[in-house]
């Protein structure tokens, strides 16, 4: 701030003595140091407040930039569902669309032509070949590698 030495302050109290007298010169320095005070408390409270309205400001701008993010998200989520309820919507309607259902107790699809004997017996030796080829292949020992 200032750069007073004690001779300095010496200085001016001897003048301040002089000019003012010793009967003015300690309500004068009271006086003095009373504004000096106010002057620095209204300083930093002027300080303070700019601080605070920088700081409202700041939370202002980030809450505005959350709202924006949650808007964007709400309407990213809105825009999943309504593809995700289209794509819903089309399974169904695919699954209503295949009349056919495959039945576990009889191997067979419920409403498929029917097919004849003969193509049943060429399907039945199929199927019989091949468990016996994976039977020979999976049950039978080979010998080991040394």
């Amino acid at each position: 701030m200032l750069d007073i030495g004690f001779s300095e302050l010496l200085m001016i109290a001897a003048v301040g003595l002089v000019v003012l007298g010793p009967k003015r010169l300690p309500v004068v320095t009271r006086t003095v140091g009373t504004l000096l005070g106010r002057a620095q408390r209204y300083v930093a409270d002027v300080k303070s407040d700019i601080q605070r309205q920088m700081e409202v400001e700041e939370l202002r701008k980030v809450q505005q930039s959350v709202s924006d993010l949650g808007s964007s998200l709400e309407k990213g989520v809105a825009d999943i569902t309504s593809q995700a309820d289209a794509l819903a919507g089309e399974v169904t309607s695919g699954i209503d669309d295949f009349s056919s259902v495959y039945d576990k107790k009889t191997g067979l699809y419920i409403g498929a032509p029917d097919r004849s004997w003969t193509q049943e017996q060429a399907d039945l030796r199929v199927r019989d070949r091949v468990r016996s080829r994976l039977r020979r292949r999976y049950l039978t020992k080979r010998p080991r590698d040394a």
